[in-house]
């Protein structure tokens, strides 16, 4: 093979090499921390009607706790809990907004196998657990789901809801008559005017709509739920480092309740001899290093935000209209479910 001969088979391959690499950073991608940074503002698809999750008020202010946890993933990510974008979304387009990188992280649909392996999606962690529950009016004198056999149950029509009555009603071989409609406002009047026994859906928004009634303080939520609806943020699949980034965020917000670390005292936990606290606020290590960002990232989670126990006070717990008890949203030491990693 000639010197010319050789020249043109080199430049080909240089060419072809050329094309491939170009395909493949096409077909990478997209670093999510990268472009949150370069943007300013982290973007968040939420609902705009979830009661405690995330709300929108007539003047466009948000709140909810789906809304207070991407206030923290903004102080994470750029120092600042108001550089968030929130992009209301319906429950047809959540997942594919998530795919066609419109938002970067997702909330307000609970974690399911089939939503974590079918849809592009991976779920971070749980941030609220919530499920199948009942209100009742309290004149019934009825404290239990397990005294409900006979009851009549207003419930939506072709649901999980209406799935989960038969599974656990059937296998207690517990008598019922379903009051079904496709819509919840008419379930919610059907109800009130005593045409079903209980009316059944999310514990949080039969909280809600106890809140609403007229007569609120007449109704009470039975204490058992009966199916498990686990709450958290979701991110592309194939972006490892924000999914990092967008898990850790949600056990600093644990781990700080754990040490009793709030917003009104964390500059005070400075002067902690605690190892475990010091590690925490960046003080005797930098944890933000192998997430990408700096050294006090948990720090200006707390400081801007708050931990866990604070945010659920003000979205679900007593000092919002839901007042909720914690329940399985309180810390594990305390008989919930609310378990940080350790920051090591």
């Amino acid at each position: 093979m000639n010197i010319a001969v050789r020249v043109l088979v080199s430049s080909i391959w240089l060419c072809i090499l050329a094309l491939n690499t170009s395909i493949d950073a096409i077909g990478a991608p997209l670093n999510v921390l990268d472009a949150v940074r370069a943007r300013g503002k982290v973007v968040c698809g939420v609902q705009d009607h979830a009661p405690g999750f995330s709300e929108v008020s007539t003047r466009g202010v948000w709140s909810g706790m789906d809304i207070e946890f991407c206030s923290a993933l903004a102080a994470a990510v750029l120092g600042d809990r108001d550089a968030v974008k929130f992009l209301s979304l319906n429950a047809a387009d959540r997942f594919k907004s998530l795919q066609d990188n419109d938002v970067d992280v997702l909330l307000g649909t609970s974690w399911t196998l089939t939503r974590d392996t079918e849809l592009g999606a991976r779920f971070a962690a749980p941030l609220y657990y919530d499920g199948q529950g009942f209100i009742i009016p309290r004149n019934h004198s009825i404290a239990s789901v397990l005294e409900l056999s006979g009851a009549s149950i207003c419930v939506l029509v072709d649901t999980s809801d209406e799935a989960a009555i038969s599974d656990y009603f059937g296998s207690r071989k517990m008598r019922y008559q379903l009051i079904t409609s496709d819509r919840w406002e008419d379930l919610i009047k059907t109800y009130s005017s005593g045409g079903c026994t209980v009316l059944t859906g999310d514990m949080t928004l039969l909280a809600y709509e106890k809140n609403r009634l007229a007569n609120g303080a007449d109704h009470m939520l039975l204490p058992e739920m009966i199916s498990k609806e686990p709450y958290g943020p979701a991110v592309r699949l194939g972006d490892d480092g924000w999914f990092a980034i967008v898990r850790w965020t949600a056990m600093a917000l644990i781990a700080a309740e754990e040490m009793n670390i709030s917003s009104s005292n964390i500059d005070t936990m400075k002067a902690s001899p605690s190892h475990e606290v010091r590690r925490f606020l960046g003080l005797d290590a930098d944890l933000g290093a192998p997430l990408g960002l700096s050294r006090d990232w948990a720090y200006q989670i707390v400081r801007q935000v708050g931990n866990y126990g604070e945010i659920f006070d003000r979205t679900f717990g007593q000092s919002s209209p839901l007042k909720l008890e914690r329940g399985l949203n309180n810390l594990w030491s305390k008989g919930g479910l609310m378990y940080a990693e350790p920051f090591r």
